[in-house]
């Protein structure tokens, strides 16, 4: 496998040679749970022909790869992986229009947000505090506070599992709880948002009520990946968790948080191993308590 990866890197000096390239980088440097152990490569391609070039030559050549935003989703675990991270963060383009904006997959949503506020642009007020990119953000549905991607989502433009460049209206991405169509392979490259005219001042009101309702319930004086698990049905993760009593349970450094139930928390020094075995007796004993069974929002990746 280092050999494939070492003639596409070679290849790609030659194709793009703007593209970043860091050999043996620690996903802990580049997820919000400082976790992860290093990959065969990071590769940050400048463009979206360079990206959708390593999309085709990684899956024509049979390299494992992954794919990268802020990783504010993953949980990567500590050993080497023989597989290359591909990096949306040099697709950050952000261009507005009187109702919209386009933004690279790699931009992040405080920045997409911050900057709707400043073009007068109202509806993604929900997604300020989401630390995620916009690109991550459309994989999952991300939402909060009522709103969520699909609701401003009115294109997005991808590269599919066949290599193939697309543009999909929001209403064919496929977007339900969590999910998307986008979950199947391929990568998402750009999206256009459909917001609406409205009063900066208000806006930032809203931005600075939800941050502040953020800071008073969710533990974000430590690293982690947010919520840890899906909404099961007809109920919410936190309540079932701490319900069965579990607020506090740790496993080494990792911790179901004190303040939130339905986060996870690295307290300073906590493992993918750590991490991976509470969520496992979270699983069990909310099952064992309830009836229900959890399912991780966050991406795993061995």
């Amino acid at each position: 496998m280092i050999e494939k990866i070492d003639r596409l890197l070679a290849d790609a000096r030659n194709e793009y040679p703007e593209t970043g390239v860091t050999l043996g980088e620690p996903m802990s440097r580049h997820t919000t749970f400082r976790i992860g152990g290093p990959v065969s490569a990071l590769i940050e391609p400048k463009s979206i022909g360079a990206f959708v070039w390593f999309v085709r030559e990684l899956t024509g050549r049979g390299i494992p790869y992954f794919l990268l935003g802020n990783g504010s989703n993953l949980l990567v675990s500590d050993g080497g992986h023989e597989a290359v991270a591909l990096s949306t963060a040099r697709l950050d383009t952000l261009r507005f229009s009187v109702d919209s904006v386009i933004c690279g997959a790699g931009v992040t949503l405080a920045r997409a947000a911050s900057g709707a506020r400043e073009q007068g642009l109202t509806g993604m007020e929900f997604a300020h505090g989401i630390p995620g990119s916009v690109g991550g953000a459309i994989y999952m549905n991300a939402g909060a506070y009522g709103g969520e991607m699909r609701d401003i989502v009115e294109s997005v433009t991808c590269v599919d599992p066949q290599g193939k460049v697309r543009v999909l209206p929001g209403e064919e991405c496929g977007f339900g709880y969590r999910t998307s169509v986008f979950q199947r392979g391929g990568a998402i490259l750009s999206a256009t948002l459909r917001l609406r005219p409205g009063d900066p001042k208000k806006i930032k009101e809203t931005m600075d009520d939800l941050m502040a309702r953020r800071r008073e319930k969710q533990p974000l004086n430590y690293p982690s990946a947010g919520s840890t698990f899906k909404r099961p049905e007809n109920g919410y993760a936190s309540k079932l968790i701490d319900e069965a009593g579990l607020k506090g349970l740790r496993v080494g450094d990792a911790q179901v948080s004190e303040k939130h139930a339905g986060f996870i928390v690295n307290l300073g020094s906590a493992t993918f191993s750590d991490v991976y075995s509470l969520m496992a007796l979270v699983i069990t004993k909310v099952y064992k308590s309830s009836g229900v069974r959890l399912e991780p929002e966050v991406k795993i990746i061995l």
